[in-house]
């Protein structure tokens, strides 16, 4: 029996990489589903592997990484973007920085990239700063969901014969005759040959119930601003010069419409700090409007939020074996979305197979693939109108501003959504220009309904986080 601790991209990829061979694997994860943590708020950004410092485990990664998501997409049926990205100078100094990313791809074995001058820059991001000069254009960089890659993952593992187990927050761990006892919060307890150790931010305490000790995370904030859709301002992804801590504010599109800007980089102590501050987002808006100036944050602004990121002093991917038979995943810093399929790979076959001596046998029944969970909007016209003839609840819209129907909203529940971020995340039900205002109540009553539930009974995500604190009438 195998376990995973964390149910991010990084731990769902791991456990479904560990499927191939092995039908006893768990998952588990103190949220109420996953991608929910650090895999929820970044980014969303696959690199081109240009930019890692050569020789470390970040650079071996994150190019072979970037190059698995292309299968790794058609297979879990999740949407991937390759709009490619550009590293930006404003001045004459900053080729300087532009040359040495020349010199980072080669080392890298990165071969798709060139440096844009001129008109033909202004060709292809028209809306970009005039006073840019060049940029360093990588067309492998794109953009995907991370929390979908995490669920699609996760249900892959399920649906080929691994265990799922959510609201479980490890506090202990025994050994019992060579093996592994953990035991979780809510005294529910679990054995198992082998641990993987994917907790995100999380991972360096995680290590210590191993008797273990792995690099000190700490986290680091970035605030984003999400816009409407129907603002379109480039094409690509825009990266300033970066600085010592982050890549910097970007802009950045979304799958699904919109843009976002940011991040900036806050180090901080508290690793459930999710705030947003004014003078980060005033940080954010000079950024980016430095980059694109016709940026109307008053206007085109749908949110704010912050994400948290796990760092080390060490600035590296930390991939190790234990004492006994637990693998350390932990300092998953960016690029970590990008490099988690290689990180996946890694794992199973450097640290289990090789280091542990692990004898693994494929399976010949494991089934790579899992159905899409996407959702029609106006350019499926056609197919919408066809799937409403088959089921009115396909024409009954729930969320407006993403064009959601309550057979979507269905759909979800009976793959396993329970709670109002469930929905949120598998459907985009709630993620529109209304942030929910209109849906959440519609939502809430679908879900107890059929969950079997009161309204009062449902939760935005984890326990306690109640909606409703009474009877009501929706």
């Amino acid at each position: 029996m195998i376990a995973v601790i964390g149910a991010g991209v990084v731990g769902t990829l791991i456990a479904r990489e560990l499927i191939k061979y092995e039908k006893d694997v768990a998952v588990f994860d103190e949220k109420s589903g996953p991608g929910r943590m650090v895999s929820k708020a970044n980014s969303g950004i696959i690199h081109g592997g240009y930019d890692d410092t050569p020789n470390t485990l970040r650079a071996k990664l994150s190019y072979k990484g970037n190059k698995m998501y292309d299968e790794l997409s058609k297979d879990l049926s999740f949407d991937l973007k390759r709009c490619g990205s550009h590293v930006v100078a404003f001045e004459e100094e900053d080729l300087e920085y532009i040359n040495s990313l020349v010199e980072k791809a080669i080392k890298n074995g990165v071969e798709e990239y060139q440096i844009i001058k001129g008109e033909t820059l202004k060709k292809m991001e028209p809306k970009v700063n005039e006073d840019i000069i060049a940029s360093f254009y990588c067309p492998i960089a794109g953009i995907v969901n991370p929390w979908m890659v995490a669920h699609q993952a996760a249900r892959n593992v399920e649906m080929n014969g691994g265990k799922l187990y959510f609201n479980k927050k490890l506090i202990d761990v025994e050994m019992n005759d060579k093996r592994y006892l953990l035991k979780f919060e809510d005294d529910f307890e679990f054995e198992a040959d082998i641990v993987i150790n994917a907790a995100g931010l999380y991972a360096d305490e995680i290590a210590k119930l191993f008797g273990d000790e792995v690099p000190k995370i700490y986290p680091v904030k970035g605030e984003y601003y999400l816009t409407k859709p129907e603002f379109k301002y480039v094409n690509s992804i825009i990266f300033p010069i970066p600085n010592k801590i982050s890549k910097g504010c970007l802009v950045v599109p979304v799958i699904d419409g919109g843009f976002l800007i940011g991040p900036n980089a806050q180090e901080i102590r508290d690793k459930k700090d999710f705030s947003n501050t004014n003078e980060g987002l005033s940080e954010i808006r000079e950024k980016g409007l430095k980059l694109v100036p016709e940026i109307n944050y008053r206007q085109d602004s749908v949110k704010t939020f912050a994400g948290l990121r796990p760092e080390t002093a060490e600035k590296d991917f930390y991939i190790g074996k234990g004492e006994g038979n637990v693998v350390h995943v932990s300092g998953i810093r960016s690029p970590g979305l990008t490099a988690a399929p290689a990180i996946a790979q890694y794992v199973v076959d450097e640290i289990i197979k090789k280091e542990m001596n692990t004898k693994f046998l494929k399976r010949q029944d494991f089934n790579p693939k899992v159905d899409s969970f996407r959702v029609f909007n106006e350019e499926d016209i056609d197919l919408w109108n066809e799937r409403i003839e088959n089921d009115p609840e396909a024409g009954e819209l729930v969320c407006f501003c993403n064009k959601v129907s309550k057979k979507d909203i269905k759909a979800a529940i009976k793959k396993g959504a329970k709670t109002l971020e469930d929905i949120k995340f598998l459907t985009g039900a709630s993620f529109g220009e209304c942030q929910g205002s209109y849906c959440s109540s519609k939502i809430v009553k679908i879900l107890a309904e059929e969950l079997n539930k009161k309204p009062e009974d449902i939760v935005m995500n984890e326990k306690g986080t109640w909606i409703i604190d009474s009877e009501v009438r929706l």
